[in-house]
């Protein structure tokens, strides 16, 4: 593929064209808020279908709740909200009403990680990913741009089970082709190398090609692949990249207890056990600041995947 910006966007307005597409197409989507419909993105699905859209205010919970209940009589709920209240906030209610029952819910997660900036620690949600796919039958979702996002939104919609997407507030570059297809638990080849794999999402993965293109005038191949589905992981695109290049980075803007590192670490420990390092934030807590600042802070930045490609490649 080739790499180019196109734009830059947040990738909760992906969210937001897609939901307000899904609105037209699929007639039994409805959308819930906690009082976050303009963070969200939910305000052109609310004015083009008012019957369709339902503001819970800020209970959570009790949003959870009735889209349990709206799937009963067919309906495909997309609950919006930021991901520390789509998760620590309701985990009860997620997993009672929607993962153990297998309700069609699609829970749609905002303002993930470090990048929501000066909110600070209690919004900078950095657990969910891992608490999310911990729940049987949950599939996990963290897509790197506007486009992506925007089609994962659409995709997720003719998927039957519940759903965890994660996008954020920033502007990021656009980069993914607009119709370039989605396709859930398949992950996608940025750029193919010899020498390294590196595994990315959300918004790393832009991270992590500007570290692609450091290394490459360094004279080292990466091998570029975006893992926006992070469960099911696509795990044959995983090991065939690594029988090639045979050691790993993981970069992601997450905890790295519980996150897709974790899980492509576990993968490569049954299947092929391969040298790896971890791009991720190291058991703490964030705190505010402008994103860029914190993204460097904790280790989130190219750089960081640069040094941790050069630490893999000395134990290859």
């Amino acid at each position: 593929m080739k790499i180019e910006i196109l734009g830059n966007s947040d990738t909760r307005s992906g969210f937001g064209a897609g939901l307000s597409q899904l609105g037209e197409t699929h007639k039994n989507v409805v959308a819930l808020c906690a009082d976050l419909t303009g963070s969200l993105k939910m305000n052109d699905f609310q004015n083009k279908y008012p019957e369709r859209f339902f503001q819970a205010g800020i209970a959570e919970a009790n949003m959870i709740s009735m889209a349990a209940g709206m799937t009963i009589g067919g309906k495909i709920p997309f609950t919006g909200t930021f991901a520390n209240f789509s998760t620590s906030r309701v985990y009860d209610q997620v997993r009672q009403s929607i993962a153990y029952s297998g309700k069609n819910v699609k829970l749609c997660a905002s303002h993930a990680g470090l990048t929501l900036g000066e909110d600070g620690a209690t919004h900078q949600v950095l657990e969910d990913i891992g608490m999310m796919k911990m729940l049987p039958g949950m599939t996990v979702i963290n897509p790197c741009d506007y486009n992506q996002t925007k089609a994962a939104t659409i995709a997720i919609a003719d998927h039957f089970g519940p759903v965890y997407l994660r996008f954020g507030r920033p502007k990021v570059p656009i980069f993914i082709p607009e119709n370039t297809p989605f396709e859930i638990g398949k992950a996608l080849m940025l750029k193919e190398g010899t020498d390294v794999s590196i595994f990315a999402t959300g918004h790393l993965v832009w991270e992590a090609v500007e570290a692609a293109k450091t290394l490459a005038e360094e004279g080292i191949s990466v091998e570029l692949i975006n893992i926006h589905t992070i469960k099911p992981l696509d795990n044959e695109s995983i090991l065939s990249s690594v029988t090639k290049t045979k050691c790993v980075v993981t970069a992601e803007e997450h905890q790295i207890a519980g996150g897709m590192g974790e899980s492509i670490a576990q993968l490569l420990a049954k299947n092929n056990p391969t040298p790896i390092e971890f791009v991720a934030v190291d058991d703490k807590f964030g705190e505010s600041g402008k994103p860029a600042d914190l993204m460097k802070k904790y280790g989130l930045h190219s750089s960081d995947i640069i040094k941790a490609t050069h630490r893999v490649l000395k134990r290859k």
